[in-house]
């Protein structure tokens, strides 16, 4: 059964980090760190569910976006600024700016899903030369097993909060937590960075 879309009426979306002051930054040297953080700004997104097993579903859903859904699993494809990351079988997240309306328009004769996110998801962005030691530390993803590459996407636990981990080709780890955890995730990332040199970027990526 197709579920409608709802349009909510504009308001700025709630920045889940924004009573740490991370502009202040830690008190330590950035040209040093061996770790960088970034509480990067709120991205729209939306989960969409449907037969990855419908050709006519997926044709469908490129002629909407322009791009293809990824079918295999924990495989994330983009096109401009839109991204498709692989949740399950019949299950993706979509990142961006998409009009859910307009997919959902797209998708009409074909059994689907559409649940926007709202602003209830922030991305911390992990990098700097110990980032994957920090990452190690607080979940149990192999990192050496070469499946973990830009263009994959993984969920797992980090120190005990589900995440979404997704490798970016400039060695980058995106972490995708939830608002209600995000405090949590922050400060459990800050606090396994400390031994390595921590630095805070801004919202642009300067180091403070």
């Amino acid at each position: 059964m197709t579920e409608p879309t709802h349009h909510h009426p504009h308001h700025a979306p709630h920045h889940p980090l924004a009573h740490l002051a991370l502009s202040a930054g830690p008190d330590t040297e950035t040209a040093g760190a061996g770790v960088v953080l970034q509480a990067l700004p709120f991205c729209p997104s939306m989960v969409l569910r449907g037969e990855s097993s419908d050709a006519n579903f997926t044709e469908a859903f490129h002629a909407a976006l322009g791009f293809d859904l990824p079918l295999k699993p924990n495989h994330v494809t983009r096109w401009n600024a839109l991204a498709a990351l692989w949740m399950g079988p019949n299950e993706w997240l979509l990142l961006g700016a998409a009009d859910g309306n307009d997919l959902s328009a797209s998708l009409a004769d074909h059994r689907h899903a559409i649940i926007p996110n709202g602003d209830g998801q922030q991305i911390i962005a992990l990098s700097g030369g110990r980032a994957a030691e920090v990452l190690a530390k607080l979940c149990p993803l192999d990192l050496d097993d070469g499946n973990l590459v830009p263009g994959r996407c993984a969920r797992s636990v980090l120190a005990g909060i589900g995440v979404l981990v997704v490798p970016q080709p400039d060695g980058v780890y995106q972490i995708h937590v939830a608002r209600s955890f995000a405090d949590y995730a922050w400060r459990i990332l800050a606090d396994a960075s400390q031994e390595f040199g921590l630095a805070v970027a801004d919202a642009d990526g300067r180091k403070l």
